[in-house]
């Protein structure tokens, strides 16, 4: 299977070269940090540590712990490890207080990010000169730009046609003959229904490449069997660099490959700094070891995940596999791509005139599909495009939803249940 490497030496090290490859960046990366920023340097001094003290992955659990919170305190560059002039891009995602979390690129972090993708995008199947349809929208948001350095490192055909305007994207994946298709698994869920809609001929696409959101075994198959595709589910986030970062699975499909030379993993009890055991659940933890602008310093994803093995894979890779993500340690939710939490709902709704206290947001899943409604009680007066119209400006995207009069709602006589799970 050489011919489905990108980069054949690193992709399939022994064990102990990974290691020691660990070894060398994680000092490397900890002198880096500590001599270039001060936030870094001082969480360091705290403990009281030094960097000649990080000999290797043995001390990793010595360094403490980051969190999104960090990057929010941190707006814009307070940890950014190298001067504005050597920055070459920026992307960001939503934070629940409004304050968003940015990600700086020097050209070395954008070479970096366009190795890792290019692997996902070999491993999946695809060829230099392959045609990659981009459906992610080009935008502060990193999934377009994740793509498109990935194509571009691998020699692929870019065809951009960032979101929306569905027939559109059809006509032009068969007009051009695309072979991959990136995006959000909701998207591809939105194109079936477009294409048995217009009676549209299916598209000659072979691979389904699909990140930001959660979906199950059942989700990529009503997919592959829809769409006639092979399915992926790619793992990365702004904070490590973006989509694709951190890796993707593999055509064993059998868990989401990590590219251990660019990335250290911990999966950690949860609320604690305590490691769990191989194929026992937790919170990943991720350090990045290659990364100029701001790497991250085990930083607490939120994620849930676990390990699942750590030999050579049936794809000849050597790099550890992780179970896909199946949930958060905290209440975050994702629908269609974006992430939010419910105090953010009831933010935006409580700046609207005339909207009363008692809402409900209400997350449906069908087939696997996730989509949200917020129903909201409120004054004669508000409509339902008010509230869509402001929780779009605030959340990014678009919720169904209705408004009831005063009372209609349900209460319950304890802790409000304000969201409420329904599959279908």
């Amino acid at each position: 299977m050489s011919d489905r490497y990108h980069n054949p030496q690193l992709e399939t090290m022994s064990t102990d070269e990974i290691r020691s490859l660990q070894d060398r960046r994680l000092r490397a990366i900890t002198e880096h940090v500590y001599a270039r920023n001060s936030w870094f340097r001082a969480r360091l001094d705290a403990r009281s540590l030094a960097p000649a003290d990080i000999r290797g992955l043995a001390d990793i659990g010595r360094l403490p712990t980051m969190s999104k919170e960090d990057f929010r305190a941190g707006y814009p560059l307070v940890m950014s490890c190298v001067d504005k002039t050597a920055i070459v891009e920026m992307h960001m995602s939503s934070g629940s207080t409004g304050t968003p979390v940015v990600m700086p690129y020097t050209r070395v972090d954008i070479d970096q990010w366009g190795e890792c993708m290019a692997r996902c995008y070999r491993m999946a199947g695809a060829d230099p000169g392959d045609i990659v349809q981009i459906t992610p929208s080009f935008g502060l948001f990193n999934g377009g730009f994740g793509f498109f350095h990935g194509a571009r490192s691998m020699g692929l055909f870019v065809l951009p046609t960032g979101a929306g305007n569905t027939a559109r994207q059809l006509r032009l994946a068969n007009d051009f003959g695309a072979k991959v298709l990136t995006g959000v698994v909701s998207y591809a869920i939105r194109i079936m229904e477009v294409l048995d809609e217009e009676k549209l001929p299916l598209p000659p696409w072979k691979v389904g490449i699909f990140g930001a959101e959660c979906f199950s075994d059942a989700m990529k198959q009503k997919v592959a069997g829809g769409l006639g595709i092979e399915v992926f589910d790619i793992y990365g986030m702004t904070e490590t660099g973006g989509v694709g970062t951190l890796g993707m699975d593999c055509r064993a499909h059998d868990g989401l490959h990590v590219w251990e030379d660019h990335y250290v993993v911990e999966v950690l009890a949860r609320g604690a700094d305590q490691p769990v055991a191989d194929g026992q659940m937790g919170e990943l933890v991720v350090t990045s070891l290659t990364r100029e602008a701001l790497p991250v310093i085990r930083f607490r994803t939120g994620d849930l995940t676990r390990v699942l093995s750590r030999q050579r894979c049936a794809c000849g890779r050597t790099h550890v596999r992780v179970a896909p993500i199946t949930g958060r340690v905290d209440d975050m939710l994702i629908v269609k791509g974006v992430n939010f939490w419910p105090r953010q709902v009831e933010q935006a709704l409580m700046e609207i005139p005339g909207v009363r206290s008692n809402y409900q947001i209400v997350i449906e899943e069908v087939d696997g599909v996730r989509d949200i409604r917020v129903n909201v009680e409120a004054d004669p007066g508000v409509t339902g495009f008010m509230v869509e119209k402001h929780l779009k400006e605030a959340l990014g995207f678009s919720p169904k939803g209705d408004v009831f009069a005063p009372g209609q709602l349900p209460r319950q006589e304890g802790k409000a249940q304000r969201v409420v799970f329904e599959k279908k």
